[in-house]
């Protein structure tokens, strides 16, 4: 009888070290969870709040055929040598908007010039919008993936792999392999972001957070 009351005994003790495993671990998972959803939600109001401080340049190629991805990098030249000769330097973001909006008419006059002028008869439509983006790291700062206002050009049907960067804060780097953030850019960056959404957007692993934030969404 008392070897059977101990048997109990370690079955009634290893029942309760079970339960008490289980509950720490679901504690865990939950405790888990809910900071994880909570970084997300961070993630994603800091890139609500990058999006009213930046404006962003995509450009949409006809087809994704050699020639028209050649003809959207020319025509993506033409574009940045018109900003960077006749758009003032010293603009906040919203006189950045605003003049692109005055000249939007040209730049789409521009882009159909040289469609024109390397042989294509392709529409072109140019607007300032709001359009979504992946995320993107130029040098150590990381754009989260989201909704930004942006220059958009659209070439023909619109149809192929798109190109995109930055004009406001100037990080339109056409140098990939030797992309290095300007000084002046990360200190406009710096004045219109709080101290830990600036120090955010510039860790290694952001871009790995906005990932996780968009399939979090879908």
């Amino acid at each position: 009888m008392e070897q059977r009351d101990l048997s109990c005994n370690k079955k009634e003790q290893y029942l309760k070290w079970t339960i008490v495993i289980l509950s720490l671990a679901i504690a865990a998972l939950v405790t888990g969870f809910f900071a994880w959803k909570s970084g997300l939600l961070v993630q994603a109001q800091i890139q609500e709040h990058l999006a009213q401080e930046v404006l962003r340049f995509h450009i949409l190629a006809n087809s994704d055929s050699e020639r028209d991805q050649s003809l959207k990098i020319t025509v993506r030249d033409q574009v940045l040598d018109y900003l960077e000769s006749e758009m003032p330097k010293a603009l906040d973001v919203m006189e950045a908007k605003r003049w692109m909006r005055r000249h939007v008419d040209e730049l789409e006059a521009l882009s159909r010039e040289t469609v024109a002028a390397n042989g294509y008869d392709y529409p072109v439509t140019a607007a300032v919008t709001t359009c979504w983006f992946p995320d993107k790291t130029y040098g150590d700062v990381t754009f989260p993936a989201g909704n930004y206002e942006a220059l958009r050009i659209e070439i023909g049907d619109a149809q192929g792999h798109n190109w995109w960067c930055v004009l406001y804060p100037n990080l339109c780097f056409l140098d990939a392999a030797n992309m290095v953030v300007p000084e002046e850019s990360k200190i406009k960056l710096q004045n219109v972001l709080t101290e830990e959404e600036y120090a955010q957007i510039t860790t290694a692993d952001f871009h790995i957070k906005s990932y996780f934030m968009e399939q979090w969404k879908k």
